[in-house]
């Protein structure tokens, strides 16, 4: 028998190939193993971190080996929810942004002297068919058309009151901000425009330091389209206004005469607190008191000094607060404005002494002018309540008895924060423009 004998080198070569057969028929059998643990494992990893995972059974299992679009949905999905929830949780932890930003004084320095502005639509024969006795102006924003439908229809009519005197009214408005809030609202304004005939809109943005712009194109368009307005009332859309008690007010006065009467703010101070609405830097106003001003929420004044307050504002370096800036006119032409009881541009304020006593009472309202920041039900129905036959004050007065006393010397309480950031006295500062 012949023996057979193997080198070294093919024994190793053998065994070699032995071996890797081995570990190729292993990886065959193998194979489905571990997909499905890959498939478990990109299930696992697809649900948010610190929630309870639920076990895939072998009928998902083969879903998901099968369709591999399902995979990447479903990991779309759960992203998408993790995102949402650390979204959410990075709120929580996260101060919310203050509701408006800081204003660029430096930006309204450099365009202060821009103000002359193109009035895009107009009401020129408002005063054309007879001088109106009583101008009402109301400033808006063009969103606010309910606020101007329920002046309409209210306190704000225009007409022949029972005394045989008329009523004009307009609405003052600039350009809107934020033009997406309301689609087509150049369109919308000049239709309400075409029905009602009393909407003034200047092209400049109507924003709350803007508001000055609306004081010096009201005089300027008052001066060119309505000169012999005898009186002119001058508020916001928010506030109820007794017009019968004006007209009451107004029946004795002269007509060429000065007449500047509202809720008038003494000794106010510039707030320098940078978070409140009315700040304003040492380098916009460097003064430590404002002049004596009206109260925004409404005042009257006579056309004899609308038309000098419009040539006295032109010499007045425009100021971001339209009161305030008003009343700089009012000492550059030298009229003290006089204080009214019956002007509330504060609201009217809940005695202490009688804490459970409800304010708004028509019987509260009766006897008063001008009441600021009401919603529009409110305005609306204090206005049915007043014109109420049925209704019934104690220690009423007859329509025709003036049931007010002007005050000689104005009196304030130190209670009243509100006043306290906005009312002022003049002492003669220089807040002129040098021509």
């Amino acid at each position: 028998m012949r023996r057979v004998y193997i080198k070294g080198e093919v024994l190793c070569a053998l065994i070699l190939l032995v071996l890797l057969c081995l570990l190729l028929y292993a990886h065959q059998r193998m194979t489905p193993v571990w997909e499905n643990i890959h498939i478990e494992q990109v299930s696992t990893l697809r649900e948010p971190i610190g929630e309870q995972t639920k076990p895939v059974s072998s009928k998902h299992q083969n879903v998901l080996h099968c369709q591999p679009e399902v995979q990447i949905k479903l990991k779309a999905q759960s992203k998408a929810k993790f995102q949402s929830k650390s979204k959410t949780r990075t709120m929580a932890k996260s101060p919310q942004p203050p509701t408006h930003a800081l204003f660029d004084f430096e930006d309204y320095l450099r365009k202060k002297d821009q103000r002359d502005f193109k009035l895009l639509i107009d009401q020129p024969t408002k005063c054309s068919s007879g001088d109106p006795y009583l101008l009402i102006a109301i400033k808006s924003i063009a969103m606010d058309f309910d606020k101007r439908q329920v002046v309409r229809r209210t306190w704000g009519r225009e007409g022949v009151f029972h005394n045989e005197v008329n009523a004009k009214r307009v609405f003052l408005l600039g350009v809107p901000q934020n033009r997406t809030a309301l689609p087509l609202w150049d369109k919308l304004l000049a239709y309400e425009s075409h029905i009602y005939g009393d909407v003034l809109l200047w092209d400049f943005e109507d924003t709350f330091f803007n508001l000055t712009l609306k004081e010096i194109h009201f005089l300027k368009w008052v001066n060119t389209s309505c000169p012999k307005a005898k009186f002119i009332f001058k508020g916001d859309a928010d506030v109820y206004v007794n017009t019968d008690n004006i007209l009451e007010m107004l029946k004795d006065k002269e007509i060429k005469s000065d007449l500047f009467v509202g809720d008038i703010i003494v000794h106010a101070k510039p707030i320098r607190r940078h978070k409140s609405k009315y700040f304003i830097p040492e380098f916009i106003y460097g003064q430590g008191i404002y002049p004596s001003y009206a109260g925004g929420g409404g005042f009257v004044m006579s056309g004899y000094t609308a038309l000098k307050l419009h040539l006295g504002c032109k010499e007045v370096e425009l100021f971001p607060i339209d009161d305030v800036f008003l009343g700089m006119c009012l000492l550059r032409i030298r009229l003290q404005p006089t204080r009214h009881e019956g002007f509330r541009t504060f609201g009217i304020v809940r005695p202490s002494a009688a804490p459970h006593l409800q304010v708004f009472d028509p019987c509260f309202y009766k006897e008063l002018m001008v009441v600021h920041s009401l919603t529009v039900p409110q305005i609306w129905l204090m206005w049915n309540l007043l014109h109420d036959p049925n209704l019934h004050c104690h220690n009423s007065q007859a329509p025709t008895t003036f049931p007010f006393k002007w005050r000689n010397k104005v009196t304030r309480t130190s209670k009243n924060k509100a006043k306290d950031e906005l009312g002022s006295q003049d002492y003669g500062m220089k807040v002129f423009v040098e021509h």
